[in-house]
């Protein structure tokens, strides 16, 4: 039997890192870009030492957004919120394990409001903990940073975790997403997809960068050449 080419993995600019006194222009700017999705970092202050944004600025960014909302709530309680993140405009919604005593409840919340369902998983939490879920999953983010704040270091060690966790989701069936979260660039975003990864967020790379549109283009164009060489 033949391997299936290897798609080029998607990427989701993290708009955490944007320009907050111009999100209209910064996600219209990535309008025509090579963003897949955009990725909207939820935080609540108490399951992360952080807070972002909230419902009106992720309905704000909808109004202007051309790519999918691809939104991470790193928030306590997630349960009670996903209705109304869904009507802000979110098409993927992301948990994370360590916030859901009843993961597969809150699992099966987010598939019934019609979006795809994710689970994040923080540096110390081992892939092994979604054996039981793996199957009812649509997506798996896989943080290379602590999570909480944007321009932290790669942790190395999300390498081999990726490899980890793409073997666990072939034996289970699953056909979840693996997307890495946290200090993705030019030098790791090659590595990441060879080892399983699928969607890449990046943020400070891309924001930081003169011009993101073109930093995101030459991303796509490494990627692409590498999916291409590989197959």
């Amino acid at each position: 039997m033949s391997t299936p080419r290897r798609i080029a993995p998607l990427l989701a600019p993290s708009l955490l890192a944007a320009d907050f006194a111009n999100l209209q222009a910064e996600t219209e700017r990535l309008a025509g870009s090579a963003a897949d999705w955009l990725h909207c970092d939820i935080m609540d202050g108490r399951f992360v030492p952080n807070i972002s944004f909230g419902i009106p600025v992720l309905e704000a960014i909808k109004r202007h957004a051309q790519q999918p909302l691809d939104v991470h709530l790193m928030i306590e309680d997630p349960q009670n919120y996903l209705e109304a993140f869904r009507n802000a405009g979110a098409e993927v919604i992301t948990v994370h394990y360590e916030a859901c005593p009843h993961l597969h409840r809150v699992i099966q919340q987010i598939k019934k409001l019609g979006c795809r369902a994710g689970v994040a998983l923080n540096p110390h939490t081992p892939a092994w903990v979604l054996q039981d879920i793996a199957a009812e999953l649509d997506l798996v983010c896989v943080m290379s940073v602590n999570p909480g704040f944007g321009g932290q270091s790669f942790i190395p060690h999300t390498l081999q975790k990726v490899a980890e966790l793409k073997e666990l989701l072939t034996d289970c069936g699953s056909e979840a997403l693996i997307e890495v979260d946290g200090g993705v660039n030019q030098q790791n975003a090659v590595p990441l997809v060879e080892a399983g990864a699928d969607v890449l967020v990046a943020g400070s790379f891309v924001f930081n960068s003169p011009d993101p549109v073109a930093t995101l283009a030459d991303l796509r164009a490494q990627l692409t050449a590498a999916v291409t060489a590989n197959n």
